[in-house]
């Protein structure tokens, strides 16, 4: 079987797909590992073309949050959802706890919380029914402005190797993507002196951005290839692709996407063309440490929660001297870094 043969070559644990015909719940929950512990990731609601889409998009973002919370320090597995579907016709709150019901099957296994249209309003509607949910709003609410603050300081730990120095001043960015956390971080650039240029499929969050910063509107089939500093992809993932890689015209890539760079050769590629890039699961962790917490530890400080976002800085410089010193791409260290954790966390 096809879905048999991806989860071997990925390494999952466990795929659930889960559906209630009466309410238009269609979703697919990944459990990549739990070697450090429970399974975390959001659940991201979104209208995809295809199931095999939306297959491959939920089996490369829990890999991917194995990585990130291992990477993080986080004595948590990783796992991801995706709800297929218009979450503008869907959502209520019966179709929530439908979804929360699937959760409950799992045992603790899997925790989920916010991600692409799922908001803290959402997981309180699931939390109704389900214990194994984070980022509630009693608790640690929103991530978004935790994942924002890392990508920032992320973005300034790759300046300092790029560019000599940390400050953005008078730096060019793209930011593609202007959500909940896109829009935050555009905030966090400008008032460190970049220059942006934004994209959005919603032109009223694009007009927000140039209203409020002086952005530079650009066309979401430019964003990409557009001229600047540093590219800043925010929304969806595999934007960076071998098909685009040799058109970039940017110093940089670093963002809050999952999933940017669609695989390691294509990673490469971005090295041998002297483009810095900071894998996306090591400086947008801000969000998976907010959440994260009221699961390791049991309560929520968003004290500690800052002090740990502020450390992806270092991680981000720490990740980059090692592709150096191996002489690998920085896609490829990043995935050395957390595979080490995992592996070392497992015995």
């Amino acid at each position: 079987m096809q879905v048999l043969k991806s989860m071997s070559e990925y390494g999952h644990e466990q795929i659930v797909f889960a559906q209630d015909k009466s309410l238009g719940l269609r979703a697919i929950i990944a459990i990549h590992s739990t070697a450090l512990g429970p399974a975390l990731g959001g659940t991201r609601f979104f209208n995809y073309a295809t199931d095999d889409d939306a297959l491959f998009d939920v089996l490369r973002l829990s890999r991917g949050m194995t990585f990130k919370n291992a990477a993080a320090g986080l004595k948590l597995g990783g796992g991801k959802a995706v709800i297929i579907g218009d979450p503008k016709a869907l959502k209520s709150r019966e179709f929530f706890h439908a979804y929360a019901g699937f959760i409950n099957s799992l045992g603790g296994k899997y925790y989920t919380a916010e991600d692409v249209n799922i908001g803290a309003a959402d997981v309180a509607l699931m939390n109704e029914v389900t214990k194994f949910v984070t980022g509630t709003p009693e608790v640690s609410g929103n991530p978004s402005p935790f994942t924002a603050r890392g990508v920032f300081l992320g973005i300034k730990a790759g300046a300092k190797v790029r560019f000599g120095a940390d400050s953005l001043k008078g730096k060019v960015i793209a930011v593609q993507g202007l959500g909940s956390v896109g829009s935050r971080l555009c905030g966090h650039l400008h008032g460190d002196g970049a220059r942006l240029k934004v994209s959005d499929i919603d032109k009223e969050a694009v007009d927000r951005m140039v209203s409020m910063y002086g952005a530079e509107p650009l066309g979401s089939d430019e964003v990409i290839t557009a001229e600047c500093d540093i590219l800043s992809p925010c929304a969806m993932g595999a934007v960076i692709r071998p098909e685009n890689v040799g058109k970039l015209r940017c110093s940089m890539v670093a963002g809050a996407a999952n999933n940017i760079v669609l695989d390691a050769a294509t990673g490469d590629e971005l090295s041998s063309r002297g483009i810095l890039y900071l894998p996306d699961y090591i400086i947008n962790a801000g969000g998976v440490l907010n959440c994260g917490m009221e699961i390791v530890e049991g309560r929520y400080s968003e004290d500690s929660v800052n002090a740990q976002v502020d450390k992806i800085y270092d991680t981000a410089l720490k990740i980059v001297a090692y592709a150096g010193e191996k002489g690998i791409s920085t896609y490829r260290a990043a995935d050395e870094y957390a595979e080490g954790i995992v592996r070392a966390g497992a015995k």
